[in-house]
């Protein structure tokens, strides 16, 4: 063991035992705790999923080009669960710009009616 000297406030010199025996057993008893799983209940196995191929996407985009036929399978590939997942999130994307589209060709499409309306207003002095 060594033993080192110290000095202590009072100005006594006194000696330390700076290595204490180390007590691995209570260590052991309180700090280390057998490791758990975490319990999950309901996990599907992964399976593999497989990415589209090009054929696959030109047809998908091709389906997308039909009117009214684009927005079903839009919703049916957005929303099944067979559907690969990268397909169902360009699905749910697409979904969302369809909105976005939508709302701004609503907004555009009354701006420019009360503009084309002002202006025929103008031309025919009905608000002098």
């Amino acid at each position: 063991m060594d033993n080192y000297q110290n000095q202590n406030p009072q100005g006594e010199n006194t000696r330390q035992n700076y290595q204490q025996p180390y007590q691995q057993q209570q260590y052991q008893q309180q700090y280390q705790q057998p490791y758990q799983q975490p319990y999950q209940q309901g996990a599907a196995p992964m399976v593999p999923e497989y990415p589209q191929t090009l054929g696959q996407w030109m047809l998908t985009i091709f389906i997308t080009y039909i009117p009214i036929v684009n927005l079903i399978m839009l919703f049916i590939w957005a929303f099944t669960k067979d559907t690969p997942k990268s397909k169902s999130n360009w699905a749910k994307a697409s979904l969302i710009w369809t909105a976005v589209g939508i709302v701004l060709s609503i907004i555009f499409a009354g701006l420019i009616t009360t503009a084309v309306g002002a202006f025929f207003a103008l031309i025919s002095g009905v608000g002098n």
